[in-house]
């Protein structure tokens, strides 16, 4: 039964790698607190530090989310989507926190066509072609 099912469409990492550097100090604070049960493993404690730091600051995020108007999370940009767009002689503001997705199947003629600008804070997912045809786009 299980060789019947088919991905249709691979599921994006919900996560980006980004690599930090820490002095030797800090870097034995951590493994200390992580040998003393207070964390699972280093990634647990970096993650928890910066959730709290995002806490902390939760209404500056905020007024600035609503001042900048973006999008928050996940934002996909189908074909259809720029077809539309360019259709109806309308240029797309790409203005996201989180993660913007443009489809595999977008040609990088139809992203100039109907994108003006595009502004990710996180990660932008797109073909290195369509990036590049974009590359003057992003801020």
């Amino acid at each position: 039964m299980s060789e019947n099912v088919h991905e249709l469409r691979p599921k994006p990492a919900d996560t980006e790698k980004i690599t930090i550097n820490l002095g030797y100090v800090d870097l034995g604070h951590v493994d200390l607190m992580v040998q003393e049960g207070f964390y699972s493993n280093r990634t647990d404690f970096i993650r928890t530090a910066i959730r709290n730091q995002l806490d902390r600051h939760a209404d500056v995020v905020r007024q600035s989310t609503t001042r900048k108007n973006l999008e928050l999370g996940l934002r996909n940009y189908s074909r259809e989507d720029l077809e539309a767009a360019r259709g109806a002689g309308e240029m797309l503001q790409i203005n996201v926190l989180g993660l913007a997705s443009i489809a595999q199947d977008v040609t990088p003629e139809l992203a100039r066509a109907a994108i003006a600008s595009v502004s990710v804070l996180g990660a932008l997912r797109a073909s290195p072609a369509v990036k590049a045809a974009l590359a003057d786009r992003m801020r």
